[in-house]
């Protein structure tokens, strides 16, 4: 998804051009920004791609908390952290 290409469009056409536009997110993996009186209102995605982007971001909140959990001092030692992950492992 690195890269994703935008084309606009508006409202009108997501009303009389549906099909084009969910073709256009699908097969060229593209986001649709649909604008009401010239101005960004909604954006279009392919399912995939929604559910794409939405791994990512919450990848990025869980390394954001864990870069804040390293500046602030909240970490474990390595051996300590394997051995709790084993032991949970032996419990399932």
């Amino acid at each position: 998804m690195l890269g994703l290409k935008e084309s606009i469009r508006p409202s009108a056409d997501l009303r009389n051009h549906y099909n084009e536009i969910s073709k256009q997110c699908k097969e060229n993996k593209e986001a649709v920004i649909i604008t009401v009186n010239g101005r960004g209102d909604t954006t279009c995605l392919s399912y995939e791609e929604y559910k794409t982007m939405k791994a990512r971001i919450e990848l990025l909140e869980i390394l954001a908390e864990a870069e804040d959990d390293v500046k602030n001092g909240r970490v474990a030692p390595v051996s300590e952290t394997f051995d709790d992950l084993r032991k949970m492992l032996r419990e399932c």
